[in-house]
């Protein structure tokens, strides 16, 4: 049976060494049962070794064998098609992994540096600001002081496998065969002297040395030096080790100068030999520290070990996509998720052409990015792709169930409980703005240089200072209202684009009314670059080229600054702390829910429905549970000071410096909440561990007592006693007695609001993305607590025994999995009315009207009605009798079935929400019948 070619559902797995292909393979049938369309796998392309996420990429071009590699890949994708199901392959452009030990590109420029063919494959700087770095690599590597690691004996050069490598703990770098001159010629008198080494050995030695002397050296980039020097030194390198393995004598001679190389401890002047070599290799060893304000490749983020491509490059896009493309061409793929396209140089352009190369052969190939939309952000129109990853639908439904005209309420209460004032905007700003000065820093260096060389080329900018400039550039970027703007290689700039720029410089002039405002015009001059009559030659292509690598800029630190930072630090109500989102309430929240539905539809209907990923802060059931406070800011604000009074014997200290502070107490409390197993009256081991693990990421990401960086053992031992005496030491009985029965109500109304967002979910435009494990409720925080194991072996035993069961009658925990299932088969029975049909906005009447978020799917005299109950502490049975839905013309006065009941329904103008039975929500199906064909 043939995939489908576009997704009706997904369902994403994480594939680990633990979980590859053949396990993936032994689920496809249950997969099939539950109604999934296609598997959406993480990344498969060969990682280093051991890896849990498959984003630390060594070589794209080869399937990943620790998942089983290529024939592995080829039985599941050939199992998916038994079954009619697809595959959706996770890709990234964006970067590779920076282990010279596994990654063969990335230690071909180590070792041989602007000459390396794959020297332009990296985003790298080879002639920054400072000269010592010129035509070198920065490695942050180093524990500790270069000069500490090297007399202390931690740098080891060895011969192994015929080249000369370089030892640091558990990294193998490569050494410039060129200046393996030094180690050979060490001790030259000594060998001169030997008697006992033939003359046909010194001589072939020697002649080895003088090829050497003679090779280009890694800094020329010309052509036919890059060419003479890789084949030299191919044939310096085979002639070495075929002497080395003929001649014991010097086998012996090498091993003694590899001893004086590698220096001894105590005598610092032992390691000058070592410290020569190492100054001229292509790369310079620096304290891990360093990379904050002196690294000169791009990075993820600010993740030193993952290294940005190039893939502007013509012949790097062809290499690294090669596989990607033969699968997608081949059938054994049916689609593509780009991740982080934000950090390419031109996504557009890259876009482009991603689907030029799959026109003839993978026309219909399902492309989606990883785009986080900020609040107001259209996706960009000119993309020929089919969506986004659902991070917008995500806060869109999210939005849903949280309460607005609590909101206020509830944040009063959370700065109460401070003792405080906190104000979303500002936090914002002092997160952004310590981002760009720490682990960013370099990268804004790099920025501000090549400004004020641009400055330097026109009179009317070139008294404006290097430090003004770096000053002026810090505060547009942590001002930068999003993501980042789409200029492209071609100069083209969008209106919205222009706004984003306009709106950055604004507010970067208001905070900082005492900056030369004139710079800030060269700034935008300089972002938004048009060409000038009065331009020097390539002034303009200067200025663009700077406007797409400050666009590279931004992403980072927007993430950084606001997901990874801020998030952490404002917390009023965590669940609106989401991956795109904002933690405000929305009043008009049902509205935008609609016209963000009718948007997708019209322009992106293949566009990925998310709920939960393996990057959200919380999974959508945890989510669920949380927006349920914002139903009772009152009791919310009691329960906190009791269990505040409760567990103050379990913080260390006392007064104003007991710890953890009024923060993350209050995230301690709301992320409990999310997780607390329903039944439950104590803390299993496992509970106190992941609450553990949670807090000690939230607290280093926050950096406002510890961080990754500079980590706090004080407070980090502090949170993790707090964890530990609150949920199993003596304040936890008091405690607990308080806080289950809490925990208990919010997680009845929690499961009610999960169970409403899937109805919604399954019937709104786009693809149903499902998380693995969230079939069933899942209660997760961040990573890595979100990728722990799936038991599937109890979901296939659901499985074979529910296939008769309805939502209604089947167990409580499994009514989740039962409406995802009923809804995942209507849209395979119907797969054009979720596509294509049309999209009707309803509005209920009577006492539970606002309760009701509802909606209707149209096409050819089909009908679906969804509707999501929200707001269940209110909610009362009595209003479900006295509330109607009026439907659309097509289907008044029909008889509709209950998918998630069974029964049929006789509808008049309106539909009585009664007919729900006690569900929190329900999907109605109008059949076409013989008035309607």
């Amino acid at each position: 049976m043939p995939a489908p070619l576009s997704p009706l559902s997904t369902y994403r797995l994480q594939l680990t060494p633990a979980f590859g292909f053949a396990e993936a393979e032994s689920l496809v049938p249950y997969f099939a049962e539950l109604g999934i369309s296609h598997l959406y796998l993480s990344p498969i392309w060969r990682a280093r070794p051991g890896s849990q996420h498959g984003y630390d990429i060594c070589d794209a071009r080869e399937i990943n064998p620790e998942l089983g590699g290529e024939d592995g890949f080829r039985r599941l994708s050939h199992a998916c098609q038994a079954h009619g199901m697809g595959i959706v392959l996770d890709f990234v452009s964006n970067h590779m992994c920076a282990d010279p030990g596994r990654n063969p590109t990335w230690r071909d420029t180590l070792r041989n540096g602007p000459s390396s063919l794959h020297a332009d494959a990296f985003d790298i700087d080879w002639a920054p600001v400072k000269r010592e770095l010129r035509n070198k690599v920065l490695l942050p590597i180093l524990g500790r002081q270069y000069g500490e690691v090297l007399e202390a004996g931690e740098l080891k050069v060895v011969y192994e496998g015929g080249e000369f490598c370089l030892r640091y703990w558990e990294h193998d770098l490569p050494l410039n065969p060129r200046q393996a001159r030094l180690i050979l010629r060490h001790r030259w008198e000594e060998l001169q002297q030997l008697s006992a080494l033939p003359a046909e050995d010194l001589q072939e030695y020697q002649s080895i040395l003088f090829q050497l002397d003679h090779v280009p050296p890694y800094w020329e980039v010309a052509e036919d030096a890059r060419e003479d020097r890789l084949r030299e030194l191919s044939v310096a390198g085979q002639r070495l080790a075929r002497l080395l393995k003929q001649s014991p004598h010097l086998a012996a001679h090498l091993e003694r100068n590899l001893v004086d190389m590698n220096g001894r401890v105590g005598e610092p002047e032992s390691f000058d030999l070592l410290h020569e070599l190492l100054e001229q290799q292509a790369y310079r060893l620096s304290y891990w520290r360093t990379a904050l304000h002196e690294i000169n490749y791009r990075r993820f983020f600010d993740i030193n070990e993952l290294a940005g491509l190039r893939m502007e490059n013509p012949r790097v896009f062809a290499e690294a996509h090669a596989k990607l493309f033969e699968l997608l061409r081949s059938g054994l793929a049916q689609g593509v998720r780009l991740d982080h396209i934000d950090g390419l140089y031109d996504p557009t352009a890259y876009l482009t052409q991603l689907r030029a190369e799959l026109a003839a052969e993978a026309p219909h190939a399902y492309i989606v990015v990883e785009k986080i939309l900020s609040a107001r952000e259209p996706l960009a129109a000119v993309w020929p792709i089919d969506g986004t990853t659902g991070y917008d639908f995500l806060n869109e439904l999210n939005h849903l169930y949280v309460h607005a005209a609590n909101f206020a309420v509830l944040r009063r209460v959370y700065q109460r409980f401070l003792g405080r004032a906190a104000h979303f905007e500002h936090i914002v700003y002092e997160g952004k703005q310590q981002i760009i000065s720490t682990s960013l820093a370099s990268e804004l260096n790099v920025l501000a240089h090549e400004l004020n060389r641009i400055s330097e080329q026109d009179r009317h900018s070139r008294d404006f200072t290097l430090d003004s400039l770096q000053e002026a550039l810090r505060e547009v970027a942590a001002c930068f209202p999003v993501y980042r703007t789409y200029i492209g290689s071609d100069g083209e700039i969008s209106e919205a684009d222009r706004a984003a720029v306009d709106e950055a410089i604004r507010h970067a002039i208001e905070r900082n009314p005492a900056l030369e405002a004139s710079i800030f015009e060269f700034i935008r001059e300089c972002l938004c670059p048009l060409p000038r009559i009065t331009d020097r030659p390539s002034a303009y292509e200067r200025r663009l080229r700077f406007a797409l690598k400050f666009q590279q800029y931004t992403g980072p630190v927007q993430a950084k600054g606001i997901e990874d930072t801020a998030f952490y630090r404002y917390c009023p109500l965590v669940s609106l702390n989401e991956v795109g989102g904002e933690p405000v309430a929305s009043a008009r929240a049902v509205e935008a829910f609609h016209a963000a539905n009718l948007r997708r539809l019209a322009h992106h209907p293949l566009s990925m429905l998310a709920t939960s990923t393996h990057d959200t802060k919380r999974s959508e059931d945890a989510r669920a549970r949380l927006n349920v406070l914002s139903e009772m800011p009152g009791e919310w604000r009691t329960r906190l000071r009791e269990w505040s009074r409760l567990t103050a014997p379990a913080k260390t200290g006392s007064g104003r410096r007991a710890l953890p502070d009024r923060n993350d107490e209050y995230l301690f409390y709301q992320n409990l909440l999310a997780i607390w197993p329903e039944g439950e009256t104590a803390a299993s081991g496992e509970l106190v561990e992941r609450m553990k693990a949670y807090l000690s990421k939230a607290i280093k990401e926050a950096k406002v007592h510890t961080s990754w960086i500079n980590p706090s053992n004080e407070y980090d031992r502090a949170v993790e006693r707090f964890v530990e005496r609150a949920l199993r030491g003596k304040a936890a009985p008091r405690f607990l007695a308080s806080f289950v029965p809490f925990a208990e109500r919010v997680a009845a109304a929690g499961r009610q609001n999960s169970l409403s967002q899937l109805t919604l979910k399954l019937a709104a435009p786009g693809v149903p993305d499902i998380y693995q494990g969230t079939e069933f409720f899942d209660y997760s925080l961040v990573d890595p607590d979100n990728r722990r194991p799936v038991d599937f072996s109890m979901r296939k035993d659901w499985c074979e025994g529910s296939r008769q069961t309805r939502v209604a009658e089947g167990e409580p925990g499994a009514q989740k999995a039962l409406m995802l299932r009923t809804g995942l088969r209507m849209r395979q029975a119907s797969p054009e009315l979720f596509r294509v049909g049309d999209y009707v906005p309803l509005v209920a009447e009577g006492a539970g009207a606002d309760h009701v978020v509802a909606f209707a799917r149209l096409l050819a005299g089909e009908g679906l009605v969804a509707v999501g109950l929200r707001w269940f502490l209110t909610w009362q049975a009595n209003e479900a009798g006295s509330t109607r839905l009026p439907l659309p013309p097509g289907l008044a006065n029909r008889t509709a079935r209950n998918l998630y009941t069974g029964e049929e329904i006789a509808c008049g103008e309106a539909l009585e929400l009664s007919v729900l039975r006690g569900l929190a929500g329900g999907l109605l199906h109008f059949p076409r019948t013989l008035d309607t064909l």
